[in-house]
């Protein structure tokens, strides 16, 4: 993948410094170091920062059509270019290179903002309509590719990271409490929030059209969905009748979708952990290139959580290289925590997140630029351990109008002496979602810790916003689905957009310069587990039946058949004896003072007696005070660098202005 920025006049056609467009470049230059480009016209500035996997000595961006009529710059993979490019030669375009960057402005030729629709890969892009004056940006369906926005008053600013927007000097680093409280909510960001006041993340499957000039406000800027997630309505399932030629179809559709992704001008690695969803694209990878890949895999210093024993099973069995390994330890965790919240632009619950860049480093370090990794089989085949859990609350809830689930929900935490939100509380969650879901629990666990920690100002926030409702769920298509499905589109729109493919994805992998790509986030292979009968995605209490299902023809017994792990490091690292000095900084009564998210005596309090407690209550509150000391670390990093002793990118100047 790449780096894409770009400054618009909303107003007319001032022009636009180049030095400006050049900082913002330069901000994401690790997304892209082998090329820049630029574009510059009267009211409007694009830039790319090119890293080059595909069409290595003619992908040079901005890229445009024939008669430079449209341009764009681009960050991402489109997956069957070749067949894309050959169709628009047979229907008269003239393309001149090898790069999937090229289809863009033929497409927009054809179909205008219709194209988004067209574009199977993950891609953020920039579409610039000479004859138009006008701007249009969009995202994958999935939200592989991230892009972030602001409007400055008659300035529009784009970036695939914050930084390239902080970078501009238009735009101050003002924290927005409703994106932490978006953090403490889901332990992701979503979007369209982020902790940033004004700037926007763009959610996925949406794209921007900004025509200047336009007096009339949605005119000027549109945001509008190009497609959206949907399943069957209750009970119009496929149901599978043929076993074996479901589990044929679906090996053939997991197949190309590998197929695809190992299209590259570079060699393709592969993550390597002990699960099924890795196990499996590896072996596929391996077969489809008739030769041995590199593997990668990380060794956590917990036999609790190692994974490499499974891991070099795998690759064993499935005859490919042995894994090479990063080693990963408690310290690593906090010596790379201040580089990760660098790297996410947000708070960073989740302390295997540090794992992986650290892995991506040592991919960069062998001279690899693309790995393929299984995210996305979890969500589609439902392989989280809450959807059993949710399952088996479900029949205690036979008898309408009895919540049975619920009541022993609030009897388990009065129990365990937890703060409890009113009852009318989880009802609009719920409502929000339309209906039960399996993850109101799963997200629960940390947001138990809020009413425990939050200061005067994030009270405020509690009491005002409902982050559930910024989903923007369909509530009329998602009321006809079985509730599983309902549980994959928040899979999808929160833990994946907002976690999976952000902090422990792109971000992540992009500091390093690496390209991930996701065969399990294959448009076809959404379309076709979408459509099935939920028992083949959780078949009484097993997990991913289906994926399984084909497992069983290319991995060991014992990897096939495996409980799913959620790869995760030690909760507790932040709190590991001696101290580290940035902890102890950031918890600091001046500090928790100065940003005033956290209520100091709690924050003290909790520290101290978290570890006298167990069970899920513990779990809470270390994800609680984990939360607190990454808010507080982004913070420093990012709006004031007064906390502790870490660097600082907080820069307090004049903002630029253009005249």
């Amino acid at each position: 993948m790449c780096g894409i920025a770009g400054v618009l006049d909303l107003a007319g056609r001032r022009a636009v410094p180049e030095s400006i467009i050049r900082n913002m470049a330069d901000a994401i230059f690790h997304r892209g170091p082998d090329e820049e480009g630029y574009l510059m016209r009267p009211g409007v500035a694009l830039a790319s920062r090119r890293l080059s996997i595909v069409g290595l000595a003619d992908g040079q961006q901005p890229m445009s059509n024939e008669d430079q009529s449209v341009f764009t710059v681009f960050n991402g993979e489109l997956f069957d270019y070749p067949e894309q490019r050959a169709g628009l030669q047979s229907r008269g375009h003239k393309l001149v290179t090898h790069c999937d960057t090229e289809i863009l402005p033929h497409f927009w030729e054809e179909s205008k903002e219709g194209m988004f629709t067209r574009l199977r890969g993950q891609f953020a892009a920039a579409i610039w309509d000479v004859q138009r004056h006008q701007l249009t940006i969009g995202r994958d369906r999935f939200g592989i590719a991230p892009l972030y926005w602001s409007r400055q008053g008659d300035w529009l600013l784009f970036a695939s990271e914050i930084k390239g927007l902080l970078a501009s000097g238009m735009i101050e680093a003002k924290p927005d409490r409703r994106g932490i409280d978006h953090m403490f909510t889901f332990s992701a960001m979503p979007g369209p929030i982020t902790c940033f006041e004004g700037i926007n993340m763009l959610p996925p499957a949406h794209y921007i059209q900004l025509t200047p000039g336009k007096d009339n406000p949605d005119e000027l800027l549109k945001v509008k969905p190009y497609w959206e997630m949907d399943f069957p309505n209750e009970g119009d399932e496929e149901q599978g009748k043929d076993p074996k030629k479901l589990v044929d179809e679906f090996e053939q559709v997991l197949l190309n979708a590998v197929e695809k992704r190992l299209r590259a001008d570079v060699p393709v690695g592969a993550y390597l952990s002990g699960g099924v969803d890795s196990g499996m694209i590896v072996a596929m990878a391996t077969k489809l290139k008739g030769e041995s890949i590199n593997t990668f895999t990380i060794r956590v210093d917990d036999p609790s959580l190692d994974e490499l024993s499974a891991a070099s099973l795998v690759a064993k069995h499935v005859g490919t290289k042995p894994p090479i390994v990063q080693e990963f330890r408690a310290e690593d965790a906090l010596a790379n925590y201040p580089k990760l919240i660098e790297a996410a632009e947000s708070p960073v619950i989740d302390t295997s997140c540090a794992a992986l860049l650290q892995l991506a480093a040592k991919v960069h370090s062998c001279g690899q630029k693309v790995v393929l990794t299984g995210e996305g089989a979890d969500e589609w085949l439902v392989g989280y351990p809450w959807y059993k859990i949710s399952k088996a609350l479900s029949y205690l809830d036979a008898i309408p109008g009895l919540k049975v689930s619920d009541t022993l929900r609030r009897g388990f935490l009065r129990m365990q002496n937890v703060p409890q939100y009113p009852p009318e509380m989880r009802d609009a969650v719920e409502r929000a979602v339309a209906g039960p879901n399996a993850w109101i629990d799963s997200y629960g666990v940390l947001g138990l810790s809020k009413l425990r920690l939050y200061g005067a100002s994030m009270h405020q926030v509690l009491e005002q916003e409902r982050p559930w409702e910024g989903l923007g769920m369909n509530l009329e298509r998602a009321k006809q689905w079985h509730p599983l499905n309902r549980g994959i589109w928040v899979a999808a729109r929160v833990t994946l957009a907002g976690h999976l493919l952000q902090a422990k994805g792109d971000r992540v992998s992009m500091h390093s310069s690496v390209e991930v790509r996701y065969p399990f986030l294959d448009e076809d292979v959404f379309d076709f587990t979408a459509k099935l009968h939920p028992r083949w995605k959780l078949r009484g209490f097993r997990d991913k039946h289906l994926l399984r299902e084909v497992a069983d023809r290319w991995l060991p017994p014992s990897v096939a058949r495996r409980r799913k792990v959620i790869f995760r490091a030690p909760l507790d690292s932040f709190h590991i004896e001696p101290e580290p000095p940035f902890v102890g900084q950031l918890l600091s009564e001046e500090s928790l003072k100065r940003t005033g998210y956290f209520d100091v005596a709690s924050v003290r309090r909790w520290r101290k007696d978290f570890r006298e407690m167990s069970g899920v209550p513990r779990l809470s509150m270390e994800m609680g005070l984990a939360a607190v000391v990454a808010t507080q670390l982004w913070h420093h990093t990012f709006i004031e660098g007064s906390l502790c002793d870490l660097p600082s990118r907080a820069v307090k100047a004049p903002l630029v202005t253009i005249e």
